[in-house]
C-alpha cells in the first residue's frame, strides 16, 4: 500500500484526487441545481422535494458524508498544490503555470476557491444547519422550507452575496471541468475545443441557475 500513499502524495497524484473529487463534485451541483429549481414552481413543490429528501433520510445522510469527504479531499489538495505552486523557484517552475501560458482562470483558482469554501459555511449554516439540526424560526419544524427560503433570499446583503459566490463558482467551474479531462488523460486536439465549450456552457449553466433563484425572491418572485 506504500505506493498508493506515494502515488496520492506527489504532484500528478493530487491533481489526479483534485480532478477525482471535482468530477464527483460537478456532478453534484447538476443534481442539487434541478432539486432547488422546483422553487419556481412554489411552496407546495418545493416542500415536497425537501420532504421526499427526508423520506430516504439514511440514503442522503451516506450521500453527505461522501460529499464531505470529496469536499475536504478536494480543497487540501488544492490547498497543498497551491503552496507547492508557491515554492516553486521561478515561473517556469510553477504548477498551474505563468501567466504567458495559462489564462485567468486557472490563476485564479485557488482564490475563487477560497471565497466558495467561505461562501459555503455560511450557506450550510443557514440553510443546512436548519433544515437538519436546529431552527431558531421554527420553520424546519414545521415542514416550511419554501417560507425559510424565501427569508433568506429577501435580505439584499445574503442574496447579493449568493450572487457574487455563484459568478465565482462560474469562474472555478470553468476551469475545473477542462482541467479534470486534461488530467485523466482524455485530450485530444479534435474534441479539446469541444471539451472546453462545454466545460464553459456548464459553468455558466450552473453559475446562472443558481443565482437566478436569490434574484427572482429578491426582486419580488414568490411572494
Amino acid at each position: 500500500m506504500g505506493w498508493v500513499f506515494k502515488f496520492i502524495n506527489s504532484s500528478i497524484g493530487k491533481k489526479f484526487m483534485m480532478a477525482l473529487t471535482g468530477s464527483f463534485l460537478l456532478i453534484f451541483l447538476i443534481v442539487h441545481l434541478i432539486g432547488n429549481l422546483s422553487l419556481f414552481l412554489g411552496e407546495d413543490a418545493f416542500n415536497a422535494y425537501v420532504l421526499a429528501l427526508d423520506a430516504i433520510k439514511p440514503l442522503i445522510r451516506v450521500i453527505e458524508v461522501v460529499l464531505l469527504t470529496a469536499f475536504v479531499i478536494h480543497i487540501l489538495n488544492g490547498t497543498r498544490l497551491w503552496i507547492t505552486n508557491k515554492r516553486s523557484k521561478g515561473p517556469k517552475n510553477k504548477i498551474n503555470g505563468s501567466p504567458e501560458n495559462s489564462d485567468v482562470f486557472s490563476r485564479t483558482m485557488f482564490l475563487t476557491g477560497s471565497i466558495i469554501f467561505i461562501f459555503l459555511v455560511l450557506h450550510l449554516g443557514t440553510f443546512f444547519w436548519r433544515f437538519n439540526v436546529y431552527d431558531p424560526l421554527q420553520m424546519a419544524d414545521d415542514h416550511q422550507y419554501y417560507a425559510m427560503v424565501v427569508y433568506f433570499f429577501n435580505m439584499w446583503w445574503y442574496a447579493i452575496l449568493y450572487v457574487i459566490a455563484m459568478i465565482l463558482l462560474g469562474y472555478h467551474l470553468n476551469h475545473g471541468f477542462q482541467s479534470a479531462f486534461q488530467t485523466f488523460g482524455w485530450n485530444h486536439k479534435k474534441y479539446t475545443p469541444w471539451i472546453k465549450k462545454i466545460g464553459t456552457a456548464y459553468a455558466i449553466i450552473m453559475a446562472l441557475g443558481f443565482a437566478s433563484m436569490p434574484i427572482y425572491f429578491l426582486l419580488g418572485g414568490g411572494n
